[in-house]
């Protein structure tokens, strides 16, 4: 008989294109192709709108939709998936490349986002080969949603100029509100009417034409607007000149390595972030989940290849996803026609676009993004645990006061110190018995009439017991002691998966100071590798088997028996009187 693992043992040798043509159905061909062209639709808009948040050319959009999207329908492992860049890319992107090319011009620009896509891609398929997909996971959701919501106000802030026809100069998070509060009688109301039609054509289609190529039809009326109203004579300004054709190659400038590559790597794991959420939010029923590790290589991959055909840093896009999946896409084949539609505008519309008002594009990258800030989330989160909801407005001041790619470090840095606290500071519970059961549960107001056993203390502590949270695992069990003034104290050990070493040291220690002062230390419920450490350990000849056990039925039942004994004496006595 065949061996059906085998081929899951080799996976890694062979190219995920070569597993969705091997089985692609003749029946896919329309959806999938209906689904490229009508994703097309909304990626070609966004992506060239977050250039422009990016500080590039629009041309650079089209780009990053075209060489990425190639590269990751050959090797992602995920079927829907669109990939191109994101407002958070972006911006990422702007903030990099301000610091190498601060007023630089096009062609210092376009080295400068050649060496950082390049560098985005090296970090990805290194995290790849070294198999560190689940580093995705350092950022807490609660911690995503605080720095995707200041993200959401760092750009909004960063189009409102172009959306009102101002031009101020860049600074800090206040020094912005003041310039764009302080230029609004400056402003061009041509500009702001162009904006405003603009935000209202796509609110209104995305609430009452959902699956319409909303995009597309608001960039088509700003151009018709300027082709047939000719806006520019009321000072409403365009894109300009785009370049027809195929990109140039570009070479990155390796004396920007040092500098870029702390941004880089940020991007990278945000990019990571943003295409792992989404392949794994559009799975279909008997579909293989995308592989982080796979994911890495492929968008990698895409933005190596991509960097030198002038794309920016690419990943993928939960929207132009959503679109692609709800429209029908099978396979990866769907991306590939995104990819050709591409493809021909590059080739025959760059005239047309350069047509498009820079109020347009401010007003596409402000709606999209603005859905990056969810207050239902916050509030989510604050109704399950306030502290998580301090941590993700940590996340979102980080990024407006700081900056962000300073914002990613503090996303980081509060998701690992969240990470600490949890762990530091894991709970204790009192257990007591449910009346005619073998159910044991903490100590609760709901449940007064629970048994309890004066003399033992059953206590269970939960989690992973080691050198940073021993000493608090002990300050809590020290005032339940004293409350209890029991002859045993039972710890319940079913809920800790590790004990470590500094740990189980406290412990020995423990357990000695209170057999000294005539209490007996019980373990039970431990699990074979915690059991295993306890047995090597002197505290497991201190113990022996006699104060050990498999469940609470079994302490409790030796404390009683122990109990037994120790009265009979005492009634024997007694009558002798």
């Amino acid at each position: 008989m065949r061996n059906r693992s085998l081929p899951r043992h080799g996976a890694g040798l062979h190219l995920p294109v070569l597993e969705w043509v091997r089985g692609y159905q003749k029946s896919w061909i329309k959806p999938d192709v209906i689904a490229g062209v009508t994703a097309s639709a909304v990626v070609l808009p966004k992506a060239m709108a977050y250039a422009t948040v990016a500080g590039l050319p629009v041309q650079v959009g089209l780009y990053t939709a075209f060489v990425p999207m190639v590269i990751y329908a050959l090797f992602g492992t995920s079927r829907p998936l669109s990939v191109s860049t994101s407002a958070t890319l972006a911006i990422l992107t702007a903030a990099a490349l301000g610091q190498v090319a601060p007023g630089g011009g096009l062609a210092q620009l376009a080295v400068a986002t050649a060496t950082l896509t390049l560098l985005v891609g090296i970090v990805l398929i290194l995290a790849g080969l070294l198999r560190l997909g689940f580093v995705a996971n350092f950022i807490s959701e609660p911690v995503l949603t605080g720095f995707k919501g200041g993200i959401a106000i760092v750009i909004v802030l960063d189009q409102l100029p172009k959306l009102i026809g101002l031009h101020v100069v860049k600074g800090s998070f206040f020094h912005n509100v003041y310039s764009l509060f302080a230029g609004l009688p400056h402003a061009s109301l041509a500009t702001v009417a162009v904006g405003v039609v603009t935000i209202a054509i796509l609110v209104a289609l995305e609430h009452l034409y959902p699956k319409s190529p909303a995009p597309l039809i608001a960039v088509a009326c700003g151009i018709a607007g300027v082709g047939l109203l000719g806006l520019q004579k009321y000072g409403v300004d365009v894109v300009g000149h785009i370049p027809t054709g195929l990109p140039s190659l570009v070479m990155p400038d390796l004396s920007l390595i040092e500098q870029l590559w702390p941004a880089a790597a940020g991007i990278a794991l945000m990019s990571f972030t943003e295409t792992i959420a989404s392949g794994r939010a559009f799975v279909h029923s008997g579909e293989a989940a995308p592989l982080p590790n796979r994911e890495l290589l492929a968008t990698g991959l895409g933005n190596a290849a991509g960097a030198l055909l002038g794309s920016m840093p690419a990943g993928g896009g939960t929207t132009q996803t959503a679109v692609n999946r709800l429209v029908g896409a099978h396979t990866q084949l769907a991306e590939l026609v995104t990819a050709a539609v591409t493809l021909g505008t590059m080739l025959l519309l760059a005239p047309l676009i350069g047509l498009m008002p820079h109020a347009t594009l401010a007003a596409v990258v402000i709606v999209y993004s603005i859905g990056l800030l969810k207050p239902a989330d916050f509030r989510a989160i604050l109704a399950v645990r306030r502290t998580e909801f301090v941590w993700a407005l940590v996340a979102l001041a980080g990024v407006v006061l700081l900056g962000t790619l300073k914002g990613i470090l503090v996303a980081i840095l509060v998701s690992l110190a969240a990470l600490a606290y949890q762990v530091s500071d894991p709970p204790v519970y009192e257990l007591r018995r449910k009346r005619g059961t073998n159910v044991f549960r903490p100590v609760s107001d709901e449940h007064p009439d629970d048994e309890q056993f004066p003399g033992i203390l059953l206590l269970r502590p939960e989690g992973r017991i080691f050198f940073v949270n021993a000493s608090n695992i002990g300050h809590k069990i020290v005032p339940l002691v004293e409350r209890a003034h029991p002859q045993v104290i039972a710890l319940d050990m079913r809920a800790v998966f590790d004990l470590e070493y500094t740990a189980l040291k406290m412990l020995t220690e423990a357990e000695k100071q209170y057999r000294e002062n005539g209490i007996a230390v019980w373990l039970v419920g431990l699990n074979p590798e915690v059991f295993a450490m306890v047995q090597n350990a002197p505290l497991g000849k201190t113990l022996g088997h006699g104060r050990m056990f498999l469940n609470l039925e079994q302490a409790l039942a030796a404390w009683c028996s122990q109990e037994r004994k120790h009265a009979a004496p005492d009634a024997r006595q007694g009558s002798v009187h």
